[in-house]
């Protein structure tokens, strides 16, 4: 598990090869071409199954990007805790800065990558933060109390189920881009996909 978690840019290179310009084939270009980061080695790895890149795309937007439900910035913060939990570099950063820009609260956003998911919280966010780090390292874990904490904090049944699917989406996607690359710091062969992050950070901030 890595322990370098940082709300600055991360890079993530791939132990294959991406698909790029000149070895997709035409469904696969339009499958990273169309996803959250075309420009990102992970998504291009993925294109090689176009079927599933393209669905994990749909799912993504789904599930963060749907304007009814649970504040944005909560759902962040849920898929924060799931890659600080799963020792994501790459995720942690990336939905760390979304959460500090959605919650105004950069200082807590911070702490909570340094300390991990026990840090000092209240409220709305140690319901949030308990249950995701609980579903994260087991579903099993997660149980009524957590459903209870949840409720007590001012989230309904539909709120809740928001919780869950950001936690469980990011759960799942930590541990596939771990098991097939690794995090770097950024260097020049990276521009592109940290272009694309870019972007995904001024789009939130401008939303």
């Amino acid at each position: 598990m890595s322990g370098h978690f940082t709300m600055e840019e991360r890079a993530w290179h791939a132990w294959i090869e991406p698909a790029g310009p000149d070895t997709a084939s035409a469904g696969q270009r339009e499958a990273y071409e169309t996803s959250v980061w075309p420009n990102s080695p992970y998504f291009r790895l993925l294109a090689w199954h176009p079927a599933s890149l393209s669905a994990r795309t749909s799912l993504d937007r789904a599930v963060f990007l749907s304007r009814q439900g649970l504040p944005r910035g909560d759902r962040e913060l849920a898929a924060t805790v799931a890659s600080r939990v799963n020792g994501c570099e790459l995720c942690a950063s990336v939905h760390a800065r979304f959460t500090a820009t959605f919650s105004k609260d950069a200082e807590t956003v911070a702490r909570l990558l340094h300390e991990g998911p026990e840090t000092e919280l209240e409220g709305r966010a140690r319901a949030i933060v308990d249950a995701a780090a609980a579903l994260t390292r087991s579903p099993s874990a997660f149980g009524a109390h957590h459903v209870r904490a949840l409720r007590a904090a001012g989230l309904d049944d539909a709120d809740i189920a928001d919780v869950i699917q950001a936690t469980a989406f990011f759960a799942w996607a930590n541990r596939l881009m771990l098991s097939l690359g690794a995090p770097a710091a950024p260097a020049g062969e990276d521009a592109e996909a940290l272009a694309d992050q870019r972007a995904n950070d001024a789009a939130a901030a401008a939303t």
